[in-house]
C-alpha cells in the first residue's frame, strides 16, 4: 500500500513564554526565560521555589466557569491549545467528515492537581469518604483527548499516549502513522501538563531532578553548561493538526511543514537515568531517519531533549555524535527547555512546534543561559548558545525522552508541494 503524505496545517501553544503560537515563537527567538518564583502555591519550604508557570491564563476565555470546574488544569490547557490549532487550520470550516478526524493526546501525569486536592480534603476530614463525583474523570490521563473530541465533535481515533516526557511525541508519531495508513484524514495531536503543584515539585525534588538555583530562577535551566544542576519544571500545552496531504490540498489549506519520519526505542537500562552512552537515543534517531528514508547529512537542526541534567545532556550528545558523525559539526543543536523549562508530557509537542517554525522561518531558536563550557562536550558543536541563528533549515529533528527509558524522535521538513 502506498503510504499517504502527512502535513501540518495548524498549531496551538500555551507555554511559560507565550500563551499562543505567535507569542511562543516570539519568546523563543528572543531567548526569553519563562522561569520565576512559583505563584500557584507557597513554595517557601521547598528545595526548589521556582518553575516555568503559564502566566495570565484565564480558563473562562475558553469555557464557562461551571464546565471548567469539571476539568483539571491539564485539560484546561489542552482545550486552549487544541482550539487555537483547529482555528489556525481552518479544518472544521471545510465541512470535513468528522468520523475521520481523531484526537491523540499525551500527558505524563494527567490530573495531578485534582488528585492532590481530593486527597487533601479527604485526609483533613472526619474520615467519612466524601469525594467529588468528577474526581476520577478529572484525573485520568485519557480524558483530555475525550474532551477535545466532545467539544469539536471529532469521531475518529481517540486515545491518550503515556510515556512520561515522551508522551506528546508519541502522540504525534501515532497520528502520523494512522494518517499515512489511511485510518484518518486528520488528527489533533499533542500534549498538556499541569504539575506545578506541591506534589509535583515535592516529588521531583525528592528525586533530586530539579535545579535548586533559587537565587536566579531565570538562569537555572542551563543545558550543556558545566554548572547545570537539574531541570526546571514547566507546564502548558502544544497542539498540532496533522492532515493527509491530499485532503489538505483539496480544501486549500495552508501548510507549515511535512512530517516525514518517527522513531521510538527503549533504553532497557534504568528507571530514571539515561543510558550513559545514549544507546536508546541513538536508536530512536536512527529509526526516525530510516522511516523518513533520509541520510543523516540531510538534517539541519536537532531540537534536543536537553533538560539541563548532568547525565542526560552528555548522553544525548554522545548519541548525536554517534548518529551524525562529522555532520554533527554542520548542524545546529539547541534546547528550547532553557527557555520554557521542562513541560514533561507536553514537552514533545511544543518542541515539535519549535522545529516546524524553525523550518518555516529559517531561524534556529537558542539554548540560553550558557556561561561556562562543559569539558565533556565538543566545543566545535554548534549549540546555538544564547542567541537565535538564521540559517536555511530544510529538515529538523526533535528528540524527547522519558523516565522508564522511553525515547522518541520525529522529523519534519520544508513543504515543497
Amino acid at each position: 500500500m502506498q503510504l499517504k503524505r502527512v502535513v501540518v496545517t495548524g498549531m496551538g501553544a500555551l507555554t511559560p513564554i507565550g500563551n499562543n503560537l505567535e507569542s511562543y515563537w516570539k519568546g523563543l527567538v528572543e531567548g526569553k526565560s519563562g522561569a520565576a518564583k512559583i505563584t500557584h502555591f507557597d513554595a517557601s519550604l521547598f528545595k526548589t521555589q521556582f518553575a516555568c508557570e503559564v502566566k495570565g491564563f484565564n480558563v473562562e476565555e475558553h469555557m464557562d466557569r461551571k464546565e471548567a470546574r469539571k476539568l483539571d488544569p491539564f485539560c484546561h490547557y489542552a482545550i486552549a491549545a487544541s482550539t487555537e490549532a483547529l482555528e489556525d487550520s481552518g479544518l472544521l470550516s471545510s465541512e470535513p467528515n468528522l468520523d475521520r478526524i481523531g484526537v491523540i493526546w499525551g500527558s505524563g501525569v494527567g490530573g495531578l492537581t485534582t488528585f492532590q486536592e481530593e486527597s487533601k480534603e479527604y485526609f483533613a476530614g472526619d474520615g467519612v469518604p466524601r469525594f467529588n463525583p468528577f474526581f476520577i474523570p478529572k484525573m485520568i490521563v485519557d480524558i483530555a483527548a475525550g474532551h477535545i473530541s466532545i467539544k469539536f465533535g471529532l469521531r475518529g481515533p481517540n486515545y491518550a499516549t503515556v510515556s512520561a516526557c515522551a508522551s506528546s511525541t508519541n502522540a504525534i508519531i501515532d497520528a502520523f502513522n494512522l494518517i499515512r495508513l489511511r485510518k484518518a484524514d486528520a488528527i489533533v495531536c499533542g500534549g498538556s501538563e499541569a504539575a506545578v503543584n506541591e506534589m509535583g515539585m515535592g516529588g521531583f525534588n525528592a528525586l533530586k531532578a530539579l535545579s535548586t538555583r533559587n537565587d536566579s530562577p531565570e538562569t537555572a535551566s542551563r543545558p550543556f553548561d558545566v554548572d547545570r544542576d537539574g531541570f526546571v519544571l514547566g507546564e502548558g500545552a502544544g497542539a498540532l493538526i496533522l492532515e493527509d496531504y491530499d485532503h489538505a490540498m483539496k480544501r486549500g489549506a495552508k501548510i507549515y511543514a511535512e512530517v516525514v519520519g518517527g522513531g521510538m526505542s527503549g533504553d532497557a537500562y534504568h528507571m530514571t537515568a539515561p543510558h550513559p552512552e545514549g544507546l536508546g537515543a541513538k536508536n530512536t534517531m536512527l529509526a526516525a531517519l530510516e522511516d523518513a528514508e533520509m541520510d543523516p547529512s540531510e538534517v539541519d537542526y536537532v531540537n534536543v531533549h536537553g533538560t539541563s541534567t548532568p547525565l542526560g545532556d552528555v548522553a544525548e550528545i554522545k548519541a548525536i555524535e554517534a548518529v551524525f558523525g562529522e555532520h554533527s559539526y554542520n548542524m545546529n543543536i539547541s534546547s528550547t527547555k532553557s527557555m520554557t523549562g521542562h513541560l514533561l508530557g507536553a514537552a514533545g509537542a511544543i518542541e515539535a512546534i519549535a522545529c516546524i517554525l524553525a523550518v518555516k522561518n529559517d531561524i534556529v531558536p537558542p539554548t540560553i543561559n550558557h556561561f561556562t563550557a562543559d569539558p565533556e562536550l565538543d566545543p566545535k558543536l554548534n549549540f546555538t548558545f544564547n542567541k537565535a541563528q538564521k540559517r536555511v533549515v530544510n529538515v529538523a529533528l526533535s528528540n524527547t525522552f522519558g523516565f522508564g527509558g522511553h525515547n522518541t524522535s520525529v522529523i519534519v521538513k520544508k513543504f515543497n508541494g
